[in-house]
Formats: C-alpha cells, structure tokens, sequence
C-alpha cells in the first residue's frame, strides 16, 4: 500500500514538473491609427494602418525580447517578405518578435510607403502611424525597451531610415537595405528622380538637424546600410548620402567637403569574395570607439534581398545572406 501511495506519488510530480513542449511561432493581426498619421499627400486617407505581429516559438516568462519591424518594399505583402527573408526562422532562433506593417492601397497604388510624402519624412504620416505601432506591441509584449529595430527592403528601407532620425528614442538601430536618406526628396514628384540620381535636398543638413533634435541620450543610432552594385531601381548614390547623413547625425561627419558621391574613408574596412563571383565590401565607421554606420556592398546584387528566397519577387538566393547579416547586427556583432 505504501509503495503504491509513493509510486502515485511521483507520478503526480513527474506531471507537474515535466517540461511542456515550446508553444510554436505564430503570427497575430493588428491595426493602430495615430492622430499624427494623416499624409501631406493624401490627407483623405484615414491615419491607420493593419500589421502582423510574429511571435516567436516558445514565447513567455519574463525575459524581455528584441523587436525586429520589418518593413516591406512596393508591390510586396508583408507576408511575402516574411517569407522571402526567412525572419520566423531566425526569429524563432534569436527569441525576436517581429512587427510587419501594412501598406493600404488607398494610401499608394503600389503599396509602397511613401517616405517621400512630407509629413511622413518629418516623422509624422506613415513614420508615426509605425511608431504607434511599436508603442501598442510594447505594452501588450515584453519587448526589450533597448532593443528595437528599424528594418526595410527598397520604399521600407526608406521608412526604416525616417524612423531612426525621427524617432531616435525608440530604435537601438537601423538597418537599411537599397533605401534612400531620410527627406531626401522635396515632394512625392521629385521621388523617381531622386531614386535615379540622388536626393535634391540638404540630407546633411536634415542629419544635423535631426541631431540637434534628439535627446543625447538616444544617439548614435547605428546604420546597417546594404545594397547591390548593380542596383537599376535605386542608383548607389542614395546608400552613399544615407551613409553621409546618418555620420552626421551620430556626430561623425566628414573632415573635409566632398562631392555627394563620395564616402569618407573608412576606418576599417574588408573586402572578401562570396559565391557566384561576387564580392562583399565592408565599410566601418566609428565614433569612441564604437561602430555608428557599417556600409556592405555588394557586387552582382541588382535590387532584390540578398540571400533571400529566389522564387519570390526582389529576392537574390545568393550570398551574403542579409538576414543572417542582421541577425549578427541585433546580436551586437556590429
């Protein structure tokens, strides 16, 4: 008899005790309207946008996550590019949420965001309808208030770059992939051009300002800024200036003028050769020590994600992997 009450006994704690299996990753949809969300642009559109929020496999307790907001490019659902970057994969390996937001149609024809818009470029139009975003995930998750950042592909590239000179506080960094300066066009006609040729405003000038503006207790915001060579949609010029503007803006600006198409030296700098004949050209900015703006240029990569999953549309399967190269960006490995 006893040896029965024992054996229920330890079956009764061998139940309490035993280690469920992780909950796996799953994607929750949202919305967030803001006040200061109304578009220069198109004041007719209604300030709110719809997201996805992934929460990653075996999320809970206390510990606090990053938060990865991944912005997609024209033309491309969020869940394409959630696909295509494999960021539930790398999300579920790194512990991240991920907030995807949504473009609507009524606010562009080809979903693209529209960094060009005014109020968007100021911080306010799609800049803070993002921001509310991330506010409204922050208090229903456990987020990491030091570890938020700004992340996009071509037009969500050029977002991501609005968000981290605008709302510096919240974002621990800003990675940029074949995107344009924040403000770097004057109004939504000028944007083609600007895409081909460079921006026709001071972008400095808008870093230096953005600087002035920010709370010293916010800078640097680090840049991770990656783009192809052969990109025909957003000409290299654009990476270059958003190098230049975001140096300014973490207080590291060029010594002596130079042409708008011309970097700084860097303080360090590699150059190594990937499959398919490419090559990958890191450029390290630093400032006390510590890197402000990393430059990665890739030979033989045309506007697309690189590394990214080829059956989708602006993804390249070859290396580097720009997932992989973010994930080392949040890690710290920067």
């Amino acid at each position: 008899m006893l040896e029965k009450l024992r054996s229920r006994a330890r079956e009764l704690l061998a139940r309490i005790f035993r280690r469920k299996p992780p909950e796996p990753g799953r994607f929750i949809s949202g919305s967030k309207f803001s006040w200061r969300g109304w578009l220069a642009s198109g004041p007719w559109v209604w300030p709110s946008r719809e997201y996805l929020l992934y929460v990653p496999r075996g999320y809970g307790g206390w510990r606090r996550r990053p938060l990865i907001v991944l912005m997609h490019g024209c033309r491309q659902p969020p869940e394409d590019i959630a696909a295509a970057t494999r960021i539930a994969a790398h999300a579920d390996a790194n512990g991240w949420l991920v907030l995807l937001p949504r473009q609507v149609a009524k606010a562009n024809p080809w979903s693209c965001w529209n960094w060009f818009d005014n109020a968007t470029s100021a911080g306010r139009g799609e800049a803070a309808i993002v921001a509310a975003q991330i506010r409204a995930v922050r208090r229903t998750y456990r987020v990491h208030p030091r570890k938020v950042y700004a992340v996009g592909m071509s037009a969500g590239g050029c977002l991501a770059a609005v968000l981290g000179l605008r709302h510096p506080k919240l974002f621990a960094g800003v990675f940029v992939h074949s995107g344009v300066a924040c403000g770097a066009a004057s109004a939504p006609l000028t944007a083609m051009r600007v895409l081909a040729h460079g921006a026709d405003t001071d972008y400095e000038r808008i870093g230096a300002d953005a600087r002035a503006d920010a709370p010293r207790r916010a800078l640097p915001v680090p840049l991770l800024a990656i783009a192809g060579a052969d990109d025909s949609v957003v000409a290299e010029i654009n990476t270059i200036q958003l190098v230049r503007q975001y140096l300014v803006f973490n207080g590291k600006p060029a010594q002596q003028p130079s042409p708008p198409d011309v970097l700084p030296p860097a303080d360090h700098e590699t150059t190594s050769t990937l499959a398919a004949g490419r090559t990958m050209t890191v450029s390290d900015y630093r400032r006390d020590g510590r890197v402000v703006v990393r430059r990665v240029r890739v030979t033989g990569l045309a506007h697309a994600w690189s590394g990214g999953v080829g059956t989708f549309p602006y993804n390249d399967p070859n290396p580097p992997d720009a997932t992989a190269l973010l994930a080392e960006f949040v890690a710290g490995r920067f």
